[in-house]
């Protein structure tokens, strides 16, 4: 009998990876390891190996960041290397994340947006998020939101909310006799329904594609979790 002796081979992940591509080389970056070390395998390849695909006519670069969230700065750091080689061009720099000021531009589109004026004829008014508009919208007067309208006053002009095709927002006013409503794709009809306005708060909404109007005391029964999901 043959006895064989096996001994434990030590590897080292690549922090680098490069492939080629229709559209030029893809540079995949570890998102695990430090960003020294990256730095460091970087340079090693662009500087001592895969010189055969990294020399040349001009290539085009995209370097993939995975989760990694670079700054300004090393992201220069990092494309300052792949340039010491003339003909890498760098053509883009992506990771799978969002930055803080992404994150709080997507956070106040979930907020209040609160105007105070009157949308008199011909004017536009809209807003990304739910907007509270504290006046009065006139005949030929326009608002749009990507969310929720509220309009403590009179309105009687053109409302759109939803335009992104949100059908579960709802348009509410003080007074409620618009030329015409809007919520996502559903139109309402115009003119006559609106004359026999009862008075009081009331709000718009779909219901299987229809567009139905209630007092506003019945919004905790049609939109139970309207307050909840917006805070």
């Amino acid at each position: 009998m043959v006895s064989v002796e096996v001994k434990q081979v030590t590897t080292v992940k690549s922090k680098v990876t490069i492939k080629g591509t229709k559209e030029g080389l893809v540079f995949f970056m570890d998102d695990a390891c430090s960003f020294d070390e990256l730095l460091a395998d970087l340079r090693e390849k662009i500087e001592h190996s895969h010189q055969q695909i990294l020399s040349g006519p001009l290539i085009r670069v995209s370097i993939k960041l995975g989760k990694r969230y670079c700054t300004p700065e090393q992201q220069e750091q990092l494309t300052q290397i792949i340039r010491q080689k003339g003909n890498l061009v760098i053509h883009t720099v992506e990771a799978d994340v969002i930055t803080r000021e992404e994150a709080l531009a997507e956070r106040l589109k979930t907020q209040f947006s609160v105007k105070v004026n009157t949308v008199r004829s011909g004017q536009v008014l809209e807003y990304d998020g739910d907007l509270l508009l504290l006046g009065d919208v006139n005949p030929g007067g326009i608002v749009r939101s990507t969310g929720n309208i509220y309009v403590l006053g009179h309105l009687r002009g053109y409302a759109h909310a939803g335009i992104s095709g949100d059908s579960q927002v709802i348009i509410a006013a003080a007074v409620m006799s618009p030329t015409q409503l809007r919520i996502a794709d559903v139109i309402s009809k115009p003119g006559e329904e609106w004359t026999t306005n009862s008075g009081g708060t009331e709000f718009a909404y779909l219901e299987n594609d229809t567009m139905l109007v209630a007092k506003m005391n019945y919004l905790p029964r049609i939109r139970p979790e309207l307050g909840e999901q917006r805070l």
